[in-house]
């Protein structure tokens, strides 16, 4: 069961290594299209991370239900609520971040706003803030912002919460049911939200609820307009990935814990069903797309089936090469000291660069230093500097979980 774990593993941290890399670009300016995400409909490579990590979030989870299913339901929620709100607590904090504590009141050090004399950032009044700005005509303005609530973290943590309900309350084919019918149920939503155009930015029916309960202050606008790719209706979807990675890692977890019959015929039975599931998963993503498109930022139901799919194949890969073929490399080790600390140095890479912004140095920051004065002189296309630099902060990032990991320090929520 060690070696299936492993495997588990080296996909979850994988996944974050993935995530940090698409993250930490030198300049958002300059990424090669693998590495971007899809404008609006399809997938790109990039557009795997989340649904994969999602799926890994529910691996874990059939793992731990044993020891859920043992104590008793209010131990059960106790850790249930305590590992959900943290979660998205944190999530929500690198929202906010960076603060500081100025004249009595919490505001942004974001940088400047005029000649200097007033401080670009946020007066602390809830969740929303006063963001000074200079307009046209060169006079200071105020406008109101606010806290973007909903984010990766947020979605990890709701998605994580209402999957391991049903998976403890229902566990087996209800719960495979259940995911099911949150698909169908999110499609048929989408229809009736607006039969006319009910996949596009503007007409997706998901974005007038996530206004009239957070309120466009509080959401992202990377679109040009108040639109939360994480926000509230598509958070349905994606709980059933994380319902289908439970059940898939229930499925690992059952036929390793089978004590007849001879483990290397159980354990290349177990990738044959696997592998028969995953295409399934794939072709069914594939067909329903021609009626829902596949689609991330919406998080639409083909795109969770036809990603759990590609998960699904993706495991069973690593664990046919690892288990079977015994290919324990170098790069297994890499991603393996990831995956054991993931949620921590993905939280990490989102709070350093952050931080380290507000400290300048000749038109750079401790953080962006390397690719401003360095690697953005790198010969060739500018997308060569940018990714090197995004190579040179996974392998930072890296170090810390291989230093974690030799001091045997795993941070769990």
């Amino acid at each position: 069961m060690n070696n299936r774990l492993y495997s588990l593993d080296v996909f979850r941290g994988a996944t974050v290594c993935l995530m940090i890399l698409v993250n930490n670009p030198g300049s958002w300016s300059h990424i090669y299209a693998p590495l971007k995400h899809a404008p609006w409909h399809g997938l790109t490579p990039t557009d795997l991370v989340f649904p994969f990590f999602l799926f890994a979030v529910g691996n874990a989870l059939a793992m731990v239900m044993p020891r859920f299913e043992q104590g008793t339901q209010a131990q059960f929620w106790k850790k249930l609520l305590k590992r959900t709100v943290l979660i998205f607590l944190i999530g929500l904090f690198l929202n906010w971040w960076p603060f500081v504590v100025q004249a009595g009141q919490w505001v942004a050090t974001a940088g400047t706003a005029g000649g200097g004399e007033i401080q670009k950032g946020l007066i602390f009044k809830g969740f929303t803030w006063i963001d000074y700005v200079k307009n046209d005509a060169g006079n200071i303005e105020s406008i109101e912002r606010g806290v973007r609530i909903f984010g990766v973290l947020q979605r990890i943590a709701l998605a994580y919460f209402f999957a391991a309900l049903i998976a403890y309350y229902l566990k087996g084919a209800r719960a495979f049911y259940t995911a099911a019918l949150l698909l169908l149920g999110y499609w048929a939503l989408c229809l009736l939200g607006n039969p006319a155009d009910p996949y596009s930015l503007e007409g997706w029916f998901g974005t007038d609820i996530d206004k009239a309960i957070l309120g466009s202050v509080h959401m992202y606008k990377g679109e040009g307009i108040a639109f939360d790719p994480e926000g509230i209706m598509s958070t349905i979807p994606s709980i059933s990935q994380v319902i289908f990675g439970f059940l898939v890692g229930d499925y690992i977890r059952q036929k390793g814990s089978e004590k007849s019959g001879d483990k290397a015929v159980q354990l290349s039975a177990m990738l044959n069903g696997l592998f028969v599931a995953g295409i399934a998963l794939l072709l069914t993503g594939f067909c329903w797309d021609m009626v829902m498109p596949i689609n991330k930022k919406i998080w639409t139901s083909s795109y969770v089936v036809y990603t759990t799919g590609l998960a699904i194949i993706t495991l069973a890969t690593m664990m046919y090469l690892i288990e079977i073929k015994g290919v324990k490399s170098w790069l297994s080790r890499f991603f393996d000291v990831f995956g054991k600390n993931a949620l921590f140095v993905f939280a990490l890479s989102a709070f350093l660069p952050k931080g380290l912004a507000l400290i300048k140095l000749e038109g750079a920051n401790p953080w962006n230093w390397l690719y401003k004065k360095v690697l953005v002189h790198v010969p060739g296309a500018p997308e060569n500097g940018s990714l090197l630099y995004a190579i040179a902060v996974i392998s930072f990032m890296w170090l810390i979980c291989y230093w974690m990991d030799k001091k045997r320090i795993y941070i769990k929520v």
